[in-house]
């Protein structure tokens, strides 16, 4: 088996060090109370660590690099641009993917599929290369060990006792200072030591990572073994003509009009949506696998193959795109029935981004494949920030709202559900339906006071628009009450 360590890492320098040091110390002071743009701030030393560990390696930034460091960035202001949890969990996983392609590089699919592997490794790897460099250094630097500590000490006395008696001067100067210190607590003082720990061992790993990545590149996966022609074609044809008729039939529907289908089928326009929807995202799936395999197993005895397979392949992807517009017209037609949530806007978000695959394959098959693996992984990436970006609760409530304005039908107890982000389209509502919509939105920011750092822009801008316009005091249980049942059931 090829060996897939780099090499050796070469001893950490000073500047690594300090790095991982300042990622502990932010990590100990900014994240304990939450995620915003306190997590991008701690992002930058880990990197700066990872830098300077790669420059030491000999490891020049390429491109892709790059791309992907940058792009890990970008995701990280996902959190702080947004105060609901579930775009801002699925844009950090994604920036620690892009991350350790950054790290180890690569461009095949072991390096995309398997480099948060090498990751899990370098906890232990990282923490033992930075404790061998201190060690290494202390030795001949304790003469100026002495002086750096009593520097320390004397900023933090003259910080302390200046900063005590400005604020006590002045009460504008006290509530800035309390704005702008983190709260470092004793009560807190086990969080913070372990939030320390964790923040410098994970800049040392990343930064061992840059130093001695993982050649993932190196792994072979085996070729699948050559099928003939009829073997390989005849079950690939077939499906392709079943595509064909499926399709002919969506054709004949969407300009035929779904009354008919529905007299026939005798299931409504929400139940015909509904049940077409789950079934075409599964067989948009099982045809990336049919593909995957197709591939693998493909006939490789010349030109004559090569055409044969690019062009049998090549119209199961066309129908299969054809496929993905009918489960997105089909979750539309849900949508138009009972409303957006988040389930169903990221179900169509999964079914856009496997049409993208699609396509990447079919332009694979024409300029060909290598640079296939990064694409559909920068794909996803920007998928995710742009799930992200375009704010998926507010996306959900401004299109409940207008769904309001022209039907009359509003889900007023999903709405109160909603994150922070959905607060500036249903300020938009008449009262009482806003105030009963923001009731509980408004509850959850008044009692949950986080320091700026702590703070998303979601929630700030939540919070202004509340102060601006306070709820009614006349929205009390019964009367929401009242009016949930008023507009679900028109």
């Amino acid at each position: 088996m090829a060996d897939l360590r780099f090499g050796q890492p070469a001893p950490v320098r000073t500047a690594t060090l300090w790095a991982a040091l300042a990622t502990g110390v932010l990590s100990m002071l900014l994240l304990g109370d939450g995620l915003a743009i306190n997590l991008l701030l701690v992002a930058i030393p880990a990197a700066l660590a990872a830098y300077f560990a790669a420059q030491d390696a000999g490891r020049l930034p390429r491109a892709w690099t790059l791309v992907w460091g940058i792009g890990g960035l970008a995701l990280l202001a996902v959190p702080a641009l947004r105060d609901a949890d579930w775009p801002s969990f699925l844009a950090v996983v994604t920036a620690l993917a892009l991350g350790s392609l950054a790290l180890h590089g690569g461009r095949r699919w072991p390096a995309v599929l398997l480099g948060p592997i090498g990751l899990f490794n370098a906890l232990v790897t990282g923490p033992v290369w930075g404790w061998q460099g201190l060690r290494e250094r202390s030795g001949g630097a304790r003469g100026r060990i002495g002086p750096l500590l009593r520097a320390l000490v004397v900023t933090a006395v003259l910080l302390v006792v200046f900063g005590v008696l400005f604020a006590e001067a002045d009460a504008a100067f006290a509530d800035l200072l309390g704005d702008l210190m983190p709260d470092a607590s004793v009560s807190g003082g086990p969080w913070r030591v372990l939030l320390l720990a964790l923040g410098v061992v994970g800049a040392l790993a990343a930064a061992h990572t840059a130093a001695a990545p993982v050649q993932w590149d190196r792994v072979e996966v085996p070729e699948g073994r050559a099928r003939g022609r009829v073997e390989w074609a005849l079950p690939l044809i077939v499906l392709t003509v079943l595509f064909a008729a499926f399709n002919a039939v969506q054709l004949a529907v969407l300009f035929g009009g779904y009354d008919a289908v529905l007299d026939k089928t005798g299931q409504t326009y929400a139940e015909y949506a509904r049940q077409g929807f789950w079934q075409l995202l599964l067989v948009t799936l099982l045809t990336l696998l049919v593909i995957v395999f197709a591939l693998r197993w493909a006939p490789r005895g010349g030109a004559r193959d090569r055409t044969l397979v690019r062009g049998v392949l090549g119209t199961l992807c066309a129908l299969a795109l054809v496929v993905v517009a009918s489960a997105v017209r089909r979750m539309d037609m849900y949508v138009e029935a009972y409303g957006l949530t988040r389930l169903r806007v990221s179900v169509v978000a999964m079914e856009l981004w496997l049409g993208l695959v699609i396509v990447l394959i079919m332009a694979a098959g024409v300029w060909g494949a290598r640079w296939l693996p990064r694409a559909v992984a920068a794909s996803a990436a920007a998928g995710v920030l742009a799930f992200g970006l375009l704010s998926p609760d507010g996306l959900i409530a401004g299109s409940n709202v207008q769904r309001y304005e022209d039907t009359g039908k509003f889900d007023l107890e999903y709405a109160r559900n909603l994150s922070a982000d959905a607060v500036p389209a249903l300020d938009k509502l008449k009262e009482p339906a806003r105030s009963c919509a923001l009731r509980l939105i408004a509850n959850d920011l008044a009692d949950d006071q986080k320091p700026w750092y702590a703070t998303s822009w979601g929630e700030a801008r939540a919070r202004d628009i509340l102060r601006e316009r306070p709820l009614s005091k006349d929205a009390n249980w019964e009367t929401c009450h009242n009016v949930g049942d008023d507009v679900s059931y028109r």
